[in-house]
C-alpha cells in the first residue's frame, strides 16, 4: 500500500493555525449542532454525531458544552438554526479551493466568502466547478515510532482501509467514509494510538505554486480559515516546501 495525499503537510500547518485562532471550540460546537439536528441525539445511532463527539473530547472540550450543543441540534434548548452551505472556487494560480460553512445568516456568508476571494486574487465558482476534483475520504494518522509495519498493515488491512502511506514520522491510513470507523477502531484495539483521525475531503491531483502566487494563495486559505462562519477549507495547492505566512 502506498500513496502520498499531501494531507499531513497541509493539515499539520492549518492546525497550528486553528490552535493560535483558538476557534477549535466554536467550530465543534457548531459540527455537533448540525450532526445532532440532522441525525438526531443519539451518538449510536448517528456516526456523524459520535465523530463529532469524539473530535471534542479530543480537545478536551468539557462535557457540558458537548451536551448543551446536542440539545440545541435536537430542539431541547433554544439556540441558533443554523444552514450549511459549500463554496467553491479558484485562488492564484488557478488552484481549486472549496469551503464549508455552518452559519445563522446566509447573505452574510456568502458576502464574506465572496469578499476573501476577490480580495486575494481569486474568484468564486459554480457549483461543480472543482467538486469533481476531491473526494471524502477518512484519514488517520498514526506515529511511527514503536509501531510495527507488518503490524499496522495487517489491523487496516483486515479493517478495510483503502490505502496505508509513510509521511515523514507518520503512518497516514486512507478510508472510505463508511469504512472510518472501523479502521480507526481496530487500530485502537490493537494498540496503535492516533494522532489525527476525521473524515475530510482529498484533492486527486495537487498544484505547486511559487514566489507571489504562493504568498497570495497562503493569504487566502488563511483568510478563509479566519472567518467566523467557516468549518472547514480544503484546496489542491501543494505547501511542500512553502513557508507558512506570518
Amino acid at each position: 500500500m502506498s500513496g502520498h495525499s499531501k494531507w499531513a503537510t497541509i493539515k499539520h500547518k492549518k492546525g497550528a493555525t486553528d490552535a493560535k485562532r483558538g476557534k477549535i471550540f466554536t467550530r465543534l460546537i457548531k459540527e455537533i449542532t448540525i450532526a445532532a439536528k440532522g441525525g438526531g441525539g443519539d451518538p449510536d445511532g448517528n456516526p456523524r454525531l459520535r465523530t463529532a463527539i469524539l473530535a471534542a473530547k479530543a480537545e478536551n472540550m468539557p462535557a457540558d458544552n458537548i451536551k448543551r450543543a446536542i440539545q440545541r441540534g435536537t430542539g431541547e434548548l433554544e439556540g441558533l438554526s443554523y444552514e450549511e452551505i459549500a463554496f467553491e472556487g479558484y485562488g492564484p494560480g488557478g488552484v481549486a479551493i472549496m469551503v464549508e460553512v455552518t452559519t445563522d445568516n446566509r447573505n452574510r456568508a456568502v458576502s464574506e466568502v465572496r469578499h476573501a476571494f476577490s480580495k486575494n486574487g481569486g474568484n468564486l465558482g459554480e457549483t461543480g466547478s472543482v467538486g469533481y476534483l476531491f473526494s471524502k475520504r477518512g484519514v488517520i494518522v498514526v506515529a511511527k515510532a514503536g509501531t510495527n509495519e507488518d503490524k499496522i498493515t495487517e489491523v487496516v488491512l483486515e479493517a478495510g482501509a483503502d490505502d496505508l502511506s509513510e509521511e515523514g514520522d507518520n503512518w497516514e491510513i486512507l478510508t472510505s467514509p463508511k469504512d472510518f470507523e472501523a479502521v480507526r477502531d481496530a487500530l485502537k484495539s490493537a494498540g496503535f494510538t492516533p494522532e489525527h483521525a476525521e473524515v475530510t475531503m482529498i484533492a486527486s491531483t495537487y498544484q505547486k505554486l511559487e514566489g507571489a502566487q504562493a504568498n497570495s494563495m497562503i493569504r487566502l486559505l488563511e483568510t478563509l480559515e479566519d472567518l467566523d462562519d467557516t468549518q472547514n477549507v480544503y484546496s489542491n495547492f501543494d505547501m511542500d516546501d512553502v513557508p507558512v505566512a506570518h
